[in-house]
């Protein structure tokens, strides 16, 4: 969320930051309803004010004054019972309002209602010119023997189970994305796959994204999309020493979505999958935009460093402001080439929120004047499977069918080529 005293003091940089992101907000509403709380509280202040002093009065008033003053206390007393139920309840529309206030984008987001708004900034690597008719990944899983069928029959649709060498060299993506981390001095973590509202509010994904996510029944726990609904929770309501930011974490966790509304789109193979999994960059910065920005550019790198690695032709993407979401102050998106489709698709989403996410979180540090600030926060995919083996698969694949290892992947797979199930 955004400070509300900038609201105030900046309403029309936030009525241009709504229609620029597209969020269906009243922005006086949100001012009107302001106003009414500030009242409220200025008419209990008075009461409670009036209250004690009448309190006061009582054990010094003369004998026949006090029965006055007593019924006077207890009216003010109902009173001040009524202004703090309508306060509580004008507080918590409010805070319901503030949520879906949006960050401002910074000055080079493109202007766009989507993301057919996306500005590409740069290609990197040539996509792969084939001697053969190459094969798309769902031909190759089948060709190979590499992904069980059956499991479709065991947890429905959009799930996935591989097999052989394949399952093999999932794992090993995920142990080289997290070795890859700590050479960049990020912490590795394994996450759980689950946390409570509070954390969702905390990243942004409620109220706005509440379908994508999976509540578990019986229990105040949600299913989480990424590794950043935890790490982003972690060091709530605590005050961080200057001296420890930035905070760098490479959070590893099964990631779960529901997939609402994208029924016909990516049904077939890896790309679109209920159940999936994730290495996190996150980072936890001084509120200096200076530091927020070197921290986007250090998240950049790594994931254009570990597509290099991987050997895939990419492209990076200045992503618009009505595609990158409310709380984005700046998002830059990393796509592959797939060679079956012959365009790119996403992998990588770097995004640098300010202190948006820190206000819903309680992320705060104490700066070197000892003033408690709200920090800043960052975020981007290191990698995530099963989309990544669409890449590697068709990119990588021989003319028999095969699946070419990186150079970088072969000490984690043990071998040079994926072989077919025996």
């Amino acid at each position: 969320m955004v400070d509300l005293k900038r609201i105030r003091q900046e309403p029309e940089v936030f009525r241009e930051a709504i229609r620029l992101k597209g969020v269906r907000l009243d922005l006086d509403e949100v001012l009107a309803l302001d106003e009414e709380v500030q009242g409220l509280k200025k008419q209990l202040q008075e009461v409670q004010t009036e209250r004690n002093q009448i309190a006061k009065q009582v054990p010094k008033a003369p004998p026949e004054e006090r029965p006055l003053l007593v019924a006077r206390g207890k009216a003010l007393a109902e009173e001040a019972k009524g202004l703090e139920e309508a306060l509580r309840e004008k507080e918590a529309k409010l805070w319901e309002l503030l949520l879906q206030v949006p960050l401002p984008p910074w000055p080079g987001a493109p202007v766009g209602p989507d993301d057919s708004a996306n500005v590409e900034i740069k290609r990197v690597g040539t996509p792969p010119e084939f001697s053969f008719p190459p094969l798309d990944h769902v031909s190759l899983l089948e060709k190979n023997g590499w992904w069980e069928p059956r499991v479709s029959q065991v947890s429905g649709s959009r799930t996935y189970a591989l097999r052989c060498d394949l399952a093999l060299y999932e794992l090993a993506l995920l142990r080289f994305a997290m070795d890859f981390m700590v050479k960049k001095g990020f912490t590795p973590l394994t996450l759980p796959s689950y946390a409570r509202e509070k954390a969702f509010i905390g990243t942004g994904h409620f109220p706005a994204a509440r379908d994508q996510v999976w509540p578990i029944a019986g229990t105040d726990l949600y299913l989480t999309g990424t590794a950043e609904v935890v790490l982003n929770a972690l060091h709530s309501g605590e005050i961080l020493r200057y001296e420890e930011l930035p905070k760098r974490y490479a959070g590893y966790a099964p990631a779960f979505r529901s997939e609402a509304g994208s029924f016909g789109k990516d049904v077939r193979g890896l790309m679109r999958v209920h159940q999936f999994h994730k290495v996190e960059q996150y980072v936890l910065t001084e509120a200096r935009l200076e530091a927020s920005d070197q921290a986007f550019q250090e998240l950049l790198t790594n994931a254009e460093e570990i597509l290099r690695l991987l050997e895939l032709p990419y492209r990076l993407l200045e992503v618009s402001t009505g595609d990158m979401g409310p709380g984005k102050w700046r998002q830059v998106d990393l796509e592959v080439f797939v060679p079956s489709e012959g365009r790119y698709r996403e992998t990588h989403s770097c995004s640098a929120l300010l202190d948006w996410q820190a206000r819903r979180a309680d992320l705060r540090y104490r700066d070197p004047e000892g003033k408690v600030q709200y920090a800043y926060t960052l975020n981007n995919t290191a990698l995530a499977t099963p989309r990544i083996l669409v890449m590697l698969l068709e990119n990588h694949q021989l003319p028999d069918g095969r699946v070419r290892v990186p150079e970088a992947l072969v000490p984690y797979v043990g071998k040079e080529v994926l072989e077919p199930c025996g």
